[in-house]
């Protein structure tokens, strides 16, 4: 059965499981509410079975959209931690960087769909069992072998900055400080990766980490040794510059007061409309 949508159309997906599933992994931070029911409520016209909620969501991990758009790569990654998740925006609000980039896209006519591939917590150089696997290793899964992809924006390693010398459970072990160098340098092997499938590659600067727990001096000269190549390197084929978009003019090295989250670290929705603004379009 054929299902017509619009552009910035909401859709509703439910879904039925007859038996026990067992552990799930789960996308933790969504934004977005879901709802849960027990018993098979699919054919339901109200809602009201569904009476349990959560801000998780389980098992759908994307919705192909075919249609008058010409047949080719019409689809935008963005990829990253939770400065692409969302955390911080308002609950429910689409107010994610994404869903800003959307808006600007749709009111610009051009007919490109964003796929959002963030995972707060997570790292480009580590797995963890808590933000799941390094960025190296989903970035075949969640950019390359995704059909229709022309861009990809890479917005990831400020956690492997920000927690570079830190400890604790969500950390492996065997885990080791890294350098500049290191994470440029893996930079450039998913640049390599994408060109190779004909894929584009934004590179996103790292936000201002001042609110980051464990923050140090460290800490921000490692952020500005990775932004610095990531500006000049020349190795993204365009650049969007987040950290400029969210810095305190008079304090580059912490948010703009107007444009973060109560927790000092995160864009708030404003922060958000900020970021997504501080695209050049015809690079999409």
């Amino acid at each position: 059965m054929a299902l017509s949508t619009s552009p910035l159309e909401k859709l509703v997906v439910s879904l039925y499981f007859a038996g026990r599933t067992g552990p799930a992994t789960f996308h933790r931070v969504g934004q977005a509410t879901s709802y849960r029911a027990t018993g098979n409520h699919l054919a339901d016209a109200p809602a009201v079975a569904y009476t349990r909620t959560s801000q998780s969501s389980y098992y759908l991990d994307g919705v192909d959209v075919s249609g008058s758009v010409p047949a080719g790569r019409n689809t935008v990654v963005a990829w990253g931690d939770s400065a692409t998740d969302g955390v911080g925006a308002t609950l429910d609000a689409d107010g994610r960087y994404t869903d800003d980039l959307v808006e600007r896209l749709v009111t610009g006519r051009r007919r490109v769909g964003v796929v959002n591939a963030g995972i707060t917590g997570n790292m480009l150089l580590t797995s963890s069992s808590c933000f799941g696997e390094k960025g190296t290793a989903r970035f075949r899964r969640d950019v390359l072998d995704r059909p229709g992809v022309r861009t990809v924006i890479v917005e990831l390693g400020g956690n492997d900055i920000g927690a570079n010398w830190s400890e604790g459970p969500c950390l492996p072990s065997s885990r080791r400080p890294v350098s500049a160098r290191q994470i440029t340098h893996a930079y450039g092997e998913l640049v390599r990766a994408a060109h190779e499938r004909g894929i584009k590659v934004i590179g996103a600067t790292v936000i201002p980490l001042k609110g980051y727990p464990g923050y140090s001096a460290k800490v921000e000269r490692l952020r500005q040794q990775v932004n610095h190549w990531i500006r000049t390197s020349r190795v993204y084929d365009a650049v969007v510059d987040f950290d400029r978009a969210m810095a305190d003019p008079a304090h580059p090295d912490r948010p703009r007061p107007g444009y973060v989250y109560e927790d000092g670290l995160h864009p708030n929705d404003a922060g958000y409309h900020a970021l997504a603004n501080a695209f050049d379009l015809t690079e999409l």
